[in-house]
């Protein structure tokens, strides 16, 4: 007998319990190789006072299988209640979050009957980090922290998984000629890997084009990979124009830990009615199965699965009358398929799998690289309100207050929204009262993109800090300018 390997399964709430029955009944005809532990997590752990969603024996459970195929939960209405998904992706370093959509023409009415993409997008990092800050009466902000290591482990695992299912093109979209340090980064991880696989087609598209094409010409993609901000709207505009949100399922991918689920949510206006589509999460346990090293199974599962949509048996949210045959409840549409098991479709395209492929994706270690770290200067974000609104006051007075007190650092330029305002601003640039000043050494030699930048010491940016404090100023925030390896660790202000 084949070793089985434990799984905990977590039902969910509203429909959740149906769609993992119908999931799991399908698994056990296919002859999974699997032994699932049940834990309760989500509507019922938070109403018992965890406001996480799951608690303690749950987790034991999901760090010692390693697998976690969950229904879909319910998050009550109210403050205090922390996102599952978030707590569970970033607790248990799921870094990469793997939804394949594929169009089911002309069983599921869609526009683009020859879309087959996958998505492979960040889940821990980028905006989704979620360090918010009020720093000013007018200014909000959000941190952008995108890293190597969070890149190349997506990137990387992006090509393994196109090399190990076949596919023929990666396309990164980020929008790195806005953001050229965050997203250039991610860009640039993704070049250096790409070398790696010159069997795999790879290219870059800015995301705001990238995103209308997806939504006109998907045909066009294979796998796409990208941020975190980014992978999360492309991958619903995937699944909405493939024609049914409901049957994506998706892989979130850790290290050591894994998570499959549905994208939907727990559609509690339709629980208990046998009338939701499981296909969302049979997907998700197909991923599961192949993650797993079962490809065999994943093989007949998927393959019954088309063939009942190619029947015509179909659920509530894909019936079409004319198109389907019958519609069918949530049981009903699983026993259809466990009555399919072993047939393939006829027209839908059957996957064919040698039973020797291994499906289990590794993604190696990071090892860091040492670079060399020059301190050249700081920006001092000051909460600023003047009467009138003048750069040119704050300029000014910053300039004179700076040149009496000494020191190393000399003001270079004042931006506010990112636009220089000082010196040589223009009137007409509105103007909050949020204001980034740029202090450098002053035998620094500007040249924009070349300018020839003096080191300077801690010590001489605490001195400054004192300076504008003493005389009313207060800083709100500072980030160091730093040089590695001789190359500009920060951006330019627009007009600098």
């Amino acid at each position: 007998m084949s070793h089985k390997t434990e799984i905990t399964v977590a039902r969910g709430d509203g429909i959740g319990p149906e769609i993992m029955d119908a999931a799991l009944r399908i698994l056990a005809a296919a002859g999974a190789r699997i032994e699932p532990e049940f834990i309760d997590i989500g509507k019922k752990v938070y109403l018992a006072g965890n406001s996480a969603g799951i608690d303690g024996p749950a987790w034991e459970s999901i760090r010692r299988t390693r697998i976690l195929l969950k229904a879909p939960i319910t998050t009550p209405q109210g403050g205090g209640y922390k996102s599952l998904n978030v707590t569970i992706r970033k607790s248990l370093g799921l870094f990469a979050n793997v939804r394949p959509v594929q169009a089911f023409n002309p069983y599921v009415e869609t526009h683009y009957p020859d879309m087959d993409i996958v998505i492979v997008r960040e889940n821990e990092e980028d905006l989704y980090a979620g360090i918010e800050h009020r720093q000013t009466r007018d200014v909000t902000q959000c941190l952008k922290l995108i890293t190597r290591p969070g890149s190349e482990k997506l990137i990387r695992y992006a090509f393994e998984y196109a090399r190990t299912y076949g596919r023929k093109k990666i396309t990164c979209m980020v929008k790195d000629n806005i953001m050229k340090i965050t997203d250039g980064l991610f860009h640039q991880v993704f070049d250096e890997i790409a070398v790696e696989y010159p069997e795999i087609e790879a290219n870059q598209q800015i995301i705001d084009i990238g995103t209308a094409r997806v939504a006109t010409a998907p045909e066009r993609y294979d796998v796409i990979v990208t941020p975190n901000l980014y992978g999360d709207i492309i991958s619903d505009v995937v699944a909405e124009v493939s024609g049914s949100v409901g049957m994506a399922g998706s892989a979130n991918i850790g290290t050591t830990v894994s998570m499959f689920e549905a994208i939907h949510g727990s559609a509690p206006d339709i629980a208990g009615k046998n009338s939701a589509n499981p296909s969302g999460l049979i997907n998700a346990s197909i991923l599961m199965l192949l993650h797993i090293g079962q490809p065999d199974v994943a093989e007949k599962v998927h393959n019954a699965w088309l063939r009942t949509i190619e029947d015509g048996l179909h659920t509530a949210d894909i019936y079409r009358p004319g198109h389907s045959v019958h519609l069918v409840g949530t049981a009903e549409f699983a026993e259809a398929i466990v009555e399919r098991m072993g047939r393939a479709p006829e027209r839908l395209r059957k996957w064919n799998i040698d039973p020797s492929t291994d499906t289990r994706i590794r993604v190696p270690g990071y090892t860091r690289q040492p670079a060399k770290k020059t301190l050249v200067g700081a920006d001092l974000f000051v909460d600023w309100v003047g009467e009138p609104m003048d750069a040119g006051v704050i300029g000014g007075d910053l300039e004179r207050l700076t040149k009496e007190a000494g020191g190393e650092l000399k003001l270079k330029m004042i931006t506010n929204r990112g636009v220089k305002v000082y010196p040589d601003g223009f009137p007409e640039t509105f103007l909050t009262d949020h204001w980034r000043c740029r202090f450098v050494h002053p035998e620094t030699v500007p040249a924009g993109e070349q300018t020839d930048y003096r080191p300077v010491v801690h010590t001489d940016v605490t001195h400054l800090m004192n300076t504008l404090t003493a005389n009313g100023y207060e800083v709100i925030k500072t980030e160091n300018l730093y040089l590695f390896d001789g190359e500009r660790g920060f951006s330019l202000g627009q007009g600098e």
